[in-house]
Formats: structure tokens, C-alpha cells, sequence
């Protein structure tokens, strides 16, 4: 059991690290394609500030993930093998649709991967579904992560129009050159978005952690110690450093043409939509909220301008994510099981 543990333990890392690479990208985009700063600047601010949030941003989203499934009731092997093959399916997603240039979500990957794997593995029983509960104002399990999902784009949007209404209003008379001070406070502005990554995103791998401590008995309840922070903080960071340069092209370029103001705009809807998630506990995509931001301030700004078909090509990667994830994790789950049984 011991090795099967590690190996765990690392697969658990491995997806952190190309959540991280994944998702920099969408961090990034809009202050390099604004000229707000280089590349290496935009990766060293926020790194430093990704590798904060999931120190300082609590466990809500991380007690959320890890308590989706309930795999107490079957045999430790078992039940591991569950969490591997959700978390290869999800890694696997992450590196095809880094590879293909798109921005997927890694949040939607992962939580397919666990649902497909446990289905094949042994059925819907040790799903909290939470449908039942919602009648009843009671919000948990998939259908809360199913909701925040599915909720924080259309959030993003319309935060993303709001503030860019707004902010062109207040700067009517302002001259050119206003945008040397946009450019300065997206340092900002990336730094807050960063840390609303690390506190949200990191927290799904944290909470797998501790999931996969639960199962082998290393600990006696579900509670995140202090070196799995510290370890998902790492290798999300360490993700960010290598960064995702293919989906910087599709966020900062071919959804609409941004400026300083577009930029700012988008990093500061997507950190109160993320940060706000996470203060609730729920997880949430940050390619989608980003995504969703730019799109929403393209259609505040100049609707016409919006490259709607590459936003048709993302939402369509969006829908496919969770089954696409999970087929993946079921086969994973059938192919390891016969290998290793």
C-alpha cells in the first residue's frame, strides 16, 4: 500500500503542477497583451502571489472536493485507485487542451475524473450528489460544485460589462495617457487575481491530498495539514513558472483585441468572482470566469469586435470537459484495475 501511496501523493502533485501551467496562462494574458508587463515579470508577480493564496485563503473549497465522494466503505485499494484514475483523467484533459491551445478547465477535469472512475469502480452510492437538498435551501456536494461552475461565468460577464460601463464613464475626459496608469495598477491587479487562483484552484489538490490520507488512515479525520499546503502551494507555483504560453494567444488575443482598461477590467471581475467563490467554498473555473470577463467587456465595450466564434470554440470545450474527463477516468479506471488485480 505504501508505494500505491506515494504514487498517489504524486499523481495529486502532477495535476497541481499542470493546473498551475494551465492556468497561468489565464492569469498573464491580459497584462502581456496589453504591454502592462513582460512575460517574465507577469510570471514572477505571480507566482509569488499564486504561491500565497493557498497559505492565507483557508480550506473551504479544499473540504468541498474532498468530501464529493464518500469511499470509506470500501477497501483502501480500491478506493485509491478511484482518486488515481480521476486525478490521470484529469491531468491527461489538462495536457490535451494545453497541447490543442485551448482554455479548459481544470476544475471541471477533475471533478468528471473522480464522477467517472467512481461509477465504473462501484456506482452513484458514494457520490454526494446533494440534489435532493436543494428544494430545501441545503447546497452541497456536486450540485454546489455543479453551481458554482456553472454560475461563475455568467458572474464573470456580467461583472466584467459592469465594470467596464463603469469605468468608462469615470475616464470620459481622461486623456492617453491614463493608460500608463492603468498599466501600473495591473501589477495590481494580477497580483490580486494570483492570489484569488492560489486560494481557490490549489485547494482542489489540497483537498484531494487529504482525501488520499483519509483513505490510507494517515489521518483519523478530514482536515488539511499544514504540509499539504505547502506542498500543492509548490507545485502550483512551480506550474506558473513554466507557464502556458499556447492559451496566452487565445485569451489575450483572439477574443477581442485588448487594452490597459480591457486588462484591468478583466483581472479585477475575475479576482471578486473568484475570491468571493472561494470564500464560500466553492470551486470554480478561472478560465471560465476569465474567459467570460473578456467577453463580457468586449460586449460592453464593442460588441461587433468580439471574436464570437473562438468564444463558441471554448464554451463547446467547456461542455465537453466533465463527460470527455470522465470517460477517460472510467477507461484509466478499467485499465489499472487489470493490470493491478
Amino acid at each position: 500500500m505504501v508505494p500505491f501511496i506515494v504514487v498517489t501523493i504524486i499523481i495529486v502533485l502532477v495535476f497541481d503542477y499542470t493546473n498551475g501551467f494551465h492556468d497561468a496562462s489565464n492569469i498573464i494574458a491580459g497584462a502581456i497583451a496589453s504591454r502592462a508587463m513582460t512575460p517574465v515579470q507577469a510570471v514572477m508577480v505571480v507566482a509569488g502571489f499564486e504561491f500565497l493564496g493557498p497559505l492565507l485563503g483557508g480550506t473551504a473549497v479544499a473540504n468541498t472536493i474532498g468530501t464529493l465522494l464518500d469511499l470509506s466503505a470500501i477497501p483502501k485499494a480500491d478506493a485509491l485507485l478511484i482518486v488515481v484514475s480521476g486525478l490521470f483523467a484529469a491531468v491527461f484533459w489538462n495536457l490535451f487542451t494545453w497541447w490543442r491551445g485551448l482554455p479548459s478547465s481544470s476544475s471541471h477535469a477533475l471533478v468528471g475524473g473522480l464522477i467517472g472512475a467512481t461509477l465504473i469502480g462501484i456506482g452513484s452510492d458514494p457520490i454526494d450528489w446533494g440534489f435532493n437538498d436543494l428544494s430545501h435551501g441545503r447546497i452541497h456536494g456536486f450540485s454546489k460544485i455543479l453551481l458554482a461552475l456553472l454560475l461563475s461565468p455568467i458572474l464573470g460577464f456580467l461583472v466584467g460589462f459592469a465594470l467596464q460601463r463603469l469605468t468608462m464613464f469615470l475616464l470620459r475626459a481622461a486623456s492617453p495617457s491614463i493608460n500608463q496608469q492603468l498599466r501600473h495598477a495591473q501589477w495590481l491587479t494580477a497580483a490580486a487575481l494570483a492570489f484569488s487562483h492560489g486560494a481557490n484552484d490549489a485547494q482542489k489538490s489540497m483537498g484531494m491530498l487529504t482525501l488520499i490520507l483519509l483513505l490510507s488512515g494517515e489521518i483519523d479525520s478530514f482536515r488539511v495539514p499544514t504540509w499539504v499546503m505547502l506542498f500543492c502551494a509548490s507545485a502550483m507555483t512551480a506550474g506558473v513558472l513554466t507557464g502556458g504560453w499556447r492559451i496566452v494567444r487565445t485569451l489575450g488575443f483572439a477574443i477581442y483585441k485588448i487594452r490597459p482598461i480591457h486588462a484591468l477590467n478583466a483581472q479585477l471581475s475575475a479576482c471578486l468572482t473568484i475570491f468571493g467563490s472561494s470564500l464560500l467554498g466553492a470551486p470554480v473555473s478561472t478560465t471560465h470566469v476569465v474567459a467570460s470577463s473578456i467577453m463580457g467587456i468586449g460586449a460592453s465595450d464593442r460588441p461587433r469586435a468580439v471574436r464570437w466564434g473562438k468564444a463558441i470554440e471554448i464554451l463547446q470545450t467547456w461542455l465537453i470537459t466533465i463527460p470527455g474527463s470522465a470517460i477517460i477516468a472510467s477507461i484509466s479506471f478499467l485499465i489499472f484495475d487489470y493490470f493491478l488485480t
